[in-house]
């Protein structure tokens, strides 16, 4: 299949960009891809960085080998940051002063750890995303005696499970009334701390940190909200990411209020509003088979949209199938997945509940919308179909 353009940029050598790389190939496309990031570490991939990595059951989490981007005639660009795009003259700005030109460009840059900004720069706290901070938090591991881990959604529960699996002492705090609160709603979070706590995990709900508590450049502890003082030479600050954007700013192209999760505001399949400009991944807010737009941080999506977008890039048809997000973790022994999109304002219904094995069912309006649950394998994926039909939009 040819393509009546020569240069496809992707700017973000993460999932997204990798999977669109890739998929561009698979397609047929023989013109120039070139995949540039900006961490150094070839594409990777993060899942394993918060479960076996830090706990040093595996070192090595690259997605692809060497050879494979010089196999595909993949121009891979590690260590260079995209500062500016001029979209009129198709051109991206890099951080080392050069300029790189594009017929078609696809932002994949992901997000970046949000940071708390009232905590000074010690020794001894972390934020996780990248295989740095992962590798950092590792070697800590080793010394450590008491974490505090800031924020207990995904990443912070995965966390909290390997940290304990190492046998440290865990506090994990979050100021909502239960982990995974914005994610899956109270009913479910309950039903999550209440395996953490068999654990031996110290759950602090409905509070927040207020400060660090230092000495001699390192962190002792913290003090929450309620004025509690906790003991801690380990911190790890867990309260969600933003989309790195900054780089599009004056750019023109569209960019979703941060208000309503910010990130790249495109179609169904990708394409901005500005001509040849495409995005995909974490950063990108790609309108729903439910008429919202929003980003959707999950590791199937990144693979699902590539499909979807160099279909559309190539002018072919897009697979009409409606999508299913689908999100998981494990934590301890227990494998948490998640099918739809769940809101606060569900109407949640446990349909069983087994201790560690719990399965959910979440309907809006009275359409099935969400299902999540805990040692279930079967009986969530069994429900993907369901949720399908009900996803299909009325003629």
């Amino acid at each position: 299949m040819s393509l009546s353009v020569e240069h496809v940029l992707i700017v973000g050598a993460g999932l997204a960009g990798l999977r669109t790389a890739e998929e561009l190939r698979r397609a047929g496309y023989e013109g120039r891809v070139t995949l540039i990031g900006a961490e150094e570490h070839a594409p990777y991939d993060r899942p394993p960085l918060s479960k076996q990595f830090i706990r040093g059951e595996i070192d090595d989490t690259a997605l692809r080998p060497a050879e494979f981007f010089e196999e595909k005639g993949i121009d891979l660009r590690l260590g260079v940051t995209a500062t500016g795009v001029d979209t009129a003259a198709r051109r991206v700005r890099l951080d080392d002063g050069a300029e790189i030109g594009y017929d078609r460009l696809v932002i994949a840059t992901g997000l970046r750890p949000r940071r708390i900004p009232s905590f000074p720069d010690v020794r001894g706290v972390h934020v996780l995303r990248s295989h740095d901070d992962a590798a950092g938090l590792r070697e800590h591991l080793g010394s450590a005696r008491r974490a505090v881990i800031i924020g207990a959604g995904f990443i912070g529960c995965e966390l909290a499970a390997s940290f304990r699996a190492q046998g440290l002492e865990t506090v994990l705090v979050e100021p909502q009334p239960t982990p995974l609160y914005a994610a899956l709603g109270e009913r479910i979070g309950e039903l999550v701390a209440r395996m953490h706590r068999e654990e031996g995990v110290d759950v602090r709900c409905g509070a927040g940190v207020s400060e660090l508590l230092t000495a001699d450049d390192t962190v002792r502890g913290v003090r929450l909200t309620d004025g509690t003082e906790i003991d801690a030479d380990l911190v790890v600050v867990g309260v969600g990411s933003t989309p790195v954007t900054e780089w599009l700013a004056d750019s023109g192209i569209d960019l979703l209020d941060p208000a309503d999760g910010g990130g790249v505001r495109t179609d169904a399949t990708g394409r901005t509003a500005t001509p040849d400009v495409w995005a995909a991944g974490d950063v990108a807010a790609w309108l729903l088979d439910d008429g919202r737009t929003k980003r959707v941080e999950h590791w199937t999506n990144a693979g699902e949209q590539a499909q979807l977008l160099v279909a559309a890039m190539l002018g072919a048809e897009a697979p009409a199938a409606v999508r299913v997000p689908y999100v998981w973790s494990d934590q301890y022994d227990t494998k948490i997945q998640v099918l739809g999109v769940p809101a606060l304002a569900d109407d949640v219904q446990i349909v069983e509940d087994k201790g560690r094995k719990f399965l959910a069912h979440l309907f809006r309006a009275g359409t099935l919308v969400a299902v999540v649950g805990a040692g279930m394998t079967g009986k969530v994926m069994k429900m993907r179909g369901q949720l399908a039909e009900a996803a299909q939009p009325v003629s």
